[in-house]
């Protein structure tokens, strides 16, 4: 990191990030003046490509900052607006993935979490499954899944069953045999 830059910020709070998980891979995130944040280097991880402050030069100068985050030091940090310009520039079938987890998930769990009133209206959560973040709903003290998100929960068990199952011809079959 730029030593200029890193002294710039050597006077900021330590904040602490909230960790995403998309494929198998962490993403820092955090949410600053109601701006959603995400590290550089996770995001370019996610993306295939890497991010560091020659791969920001695309960027505006209010689309990148160094954030101290708790436990990583200062980090170079890519705002909302920055991480969807990259995706547009670096476009590709697994950017467009990516893309979509940061608008349905990341984005508006990190804004949910900012709110109070926990328990008076849905907010949005996380549950990490099977290597992947999958969104929750939390309402009336309940977690709620979302209807298309079911089939990563129950994939694993509705193999499985599958498997002990004898198929729908074979059991018809015996009805017919005298």
């Amino acid at each position: 990191m730029n030593k200029k830059i890193a002294t710039q910020f050597a006077d900021d709070p330590c904040h602490t990030p909230t960790v995403f998980t998309h494929n198998h891979r962490r993403l820092h995130a955090l949410l600053l003046e109601n701006d959603v944040w995400l590290r550089a280097y996770d995001l370019g991880w996610l993306m295939g490509y890497p991010l560091d402050e020659r791969g920001l030069r695309k960027l505006d100068p209010d689309q990148h900052r160094v954030v101290r985050l708790q436990k990583l030091g200062d980090s170079l940090m890519v705002s909302e607006s920055g991480a969807y310009a990259l995706l547009v520039y670096h476009a590709g079938a697994h950017t467009r993935q990516v893309r979509e987890w940061l608008t349905q998930n990341v984005a508006p769990t990190l804004r949910d979490a900012n709110h109070l009133g926990y328990g008076e209206r849905p907010t949005q959560g996380l549950l990490d499954w099977a290597g992947d973040s999958l969104s929750l709903l939390h309402w009336q003290n309940e977690p709620w899944i979302r209807l298309r998100d079911m089939p990563n929960v129950l994939l694993h068990e509705t193999r499985q069953s599958l498997q002990r199952q004898r198929p729908w011809w074979k059991r018809a079959s015996g009805f017919l045999q005298i």
